[in-house]
């Protein structure tokens, strides 16, 4: 199996190339999710001439079950709910409220650091890219364009250089329009398809922010 990338920023430029081309990216926000996502996320906010930013999300996981989100929340107190698995998983207003402290801390903790400073850029009535360096199970992009819509934002873009077929199918539901460079029948992991998938550090992210 050959490496389909050789690393996030060859990614980048390549979907960058393709929604360059597509209809409605005049007024884009390019959003990374830190921390792999935002060189990707870099080189489609150059090559779009868009403002970049984090898309900082946290799942919130039922605690008897934590990779089982009841939701997830985002910046400025937005918070997004699944009332069916809070209902399946029987969960009280005390438990919800408190893996959501805990979240709420650790979320604000790591978006101060990437943004050192800055303030997050506006995405209300603007088109949202929503951008990682692949999708395996979905789980934080979705939570990431449910969150971008809970933002305000007009039209939310999915974009991976690539992902699991029947995970990108099911993004449908959550973004307006899903791109995704490549969708291998036999996925394993995302680093399989990058000769070069060295871990993106918070140093590299605020970097990037910095030089957009």
């Amino acid at each position: 199996m050959a490496a389909v990338f050789v690393d996030r920023r060859d990614a980048g430029l390549r979907l960058g190339e393709l929604l360059r081309g597509l209809p409605g990216m005049e007024d884009a926000v390019v959003v990374g999710l830190p921390r792999g996502g935002v060189p990707v996320a870099f080189q489609v906010a150059r090559a779009l001439g868009a403002p970049l930013d984090v898309i900082v999300v946290r799942k919130l996981g039922v605690p008897y079950q934590p990779e089982l989100g009841f939701g997830a929340i985002g910046e400025g107190g937005v918070r997004v709910v699944n009332p069916d698995v809070v209902r399946l998983a029987n969960m009280t207003r005390d438990e919800m409220a408190g893996v959501e402290r805990r979240e709420r801390a650790e979320l604000e903790r790591r978006a101060r650091r990437f943004r050192a400073g800055r303030e997050p850029v506006d995405l209300a009535g603007r088109t949202v890219i929503v951008v990682d360096d692949g999708i395996a199970t979905g789980g934080t992009a979705r939570a990431a364009c449910q969150v971008a819509r809970a933002h305000g934002a007009s039209r939310v873009v999915l974009a991976v250089p690539v992902g699991a077929p029947e995970t990108i199918a099911s993004l449908r539901r959550d973004a307006d329009e899903v791109v995704c460079l490549d969708t291998p029948d036999h996925f394993y992991a995302i680093g399989a398809w990058y000769d070069d998938f060295t871990q993106t550090s918070d140093e590299d992210v605020i970097d990037c922010l910095r030089a957009s």
